[in-house]
């Protein structure tokens, strides 16, 4: 199904909110495929989120899943102590959870949900053909040869490569607890290149893309499609903050990876709270999302996680169709200049 979308645009799932029923059914509108993320949310919300989308598209949409990581054996009561002292609010309890992974799970496998994506690490082949049987089409994120390797093993139909300029968490199987981004770090077309080489499988490109160039360099590089999600931030269909729509348009700030939010590495803007945790965030996720959550809820920008890709600068806020219709104009233009260049003289 991925290598028949009208634009080969897809809406990253952005868990926290960004991701909305409006947001999907215009990317799938305008001839992409929409994301909603499951993460965070209850069952009972995701329902409520697929049920909005399905009354308001009849274009094909998907749903992310993150897969459970085991519980964290570090004590955590040392940055409990250092957010308490940071924070007008006190922090919540680190606590494990897994996100009612199997009841979403169950859910989306009732729901028919066209594509099923997963994030953080993989399914097993039993829930894979569950998926499949109930006509799901089935993506896992990977962001190394070796990730894809073992999603190919267990039936997954296509892959979400992920290079190290994308926004957000990365989506590693294993936080290796000690580099910046868990493991080792490919941008978006060397890790591309990297997994084609490793796999035969329909790949989706994400990672710092914007423009429509961008667009067409993964394709000419062996993607299906590029997956974007900093380039619908700022969109009006989007569920973004108020304050986080601020700090991307305003385009000063650097971007950095770091595990002070939620002890899983991810790429935001930097800001006070994330030059100050720094070095001292654990590796220990979902404890550490829980213990930020009621300070990123504050609405301070100087202690929300302000999520962004390295190219954040270079996005022009549009309806989200808008976006899509110029990323298709923009990639037809990059392929023909390019066609011209190499062409015979």
């Amino acid at each position: 199904m991925l290598d028949r979308l009208e634009v080969p645009v897809i809406a990253a799932p952005m868990a926290g909110g960004a991701s909305t029923p409006a947001l999907v059914a215009e990317v799938g509108r305008a001839g992409g495929l929409g994301f909603l993320a499951a993460g965070y949310l209850s069952v009972e919300a995701v329902a409520e989120q697929i049920t909005a989308t399905t009354a308001l598209t009849d274009r094909p949409f998907g749903v992310n899943l993150f897969v459970p990581g085991p519980r964290s054996t570090t004590d955590l009561s040392g940055y409990l102590d250092r957010v308490k002292a940071q924070s007008p609010t006190e922090p919540g309890e680190p606590r494990w959870d897994d996100d009612s992974y199997a009841a979403k799970l169950e859910l989306v496998m009732a729901l028919r949900v066209p594509v099923v994506s997963f994030t953080f690490g993989l399914p097993n082949p039993e829930d894979v053909h569950r998926l499949h049987a109930a006509g799901s089409t089935v993506v896992v994120t990977v962001t190394t040869p070796q990730e894809a390797a073992q999603a190919a093993q267990v039936g997954a139909d296509a892959l979400c490569v992920q290079g190290s300029d994308a926004g957000g968490h990365r989506g590693t199987f294993a936080d290796d607890g000690v580099s910046p981004g868990g493991g080792e770090l490919f941008g978006v077309l060397a890790a591309l290149r990297l997994v084609r080489a490793k796999v035969d499988l329909p790949l989706i490109a994400t990672g710092g893309l914007v423009h429509g160039a961008d667009v067409a360099a993964v394709i000419t590089a062996g993607a299906v499609a590029a997956q974007l999600g900093t380039a619908f931030l700022s969109t009006p269909e989007a569920g973004t903050s108020a304050a986080h729509r601020q700090a991307l348009a305003e385009g000063t700030r650097r971007t950095a990876l770091t595990r002070a939010f939620s002890g899983r590495p991810a790429r935001g803007l930097v800001n006070r709270f994330l030059v100050d945790n720094q070095e001292q965030a654990p590796a220990a996720y979902p404890e550490v999302h829980h213990l930020t959550r009621p300070v990123r809820a504050t609405g301070d920008p100087e202690l929300m996680s302000l999520w962004a890709g390295q190219t954040y600068a270079l996005v022009r806020p549009a309806p989200a169709a808008e976006v899509v219709a110029r990323l298709a104009a923009e990639a037809r233009q990059a392929l023909s200049v390019a066609i011209t260049r190499i062409s015979p003289v």
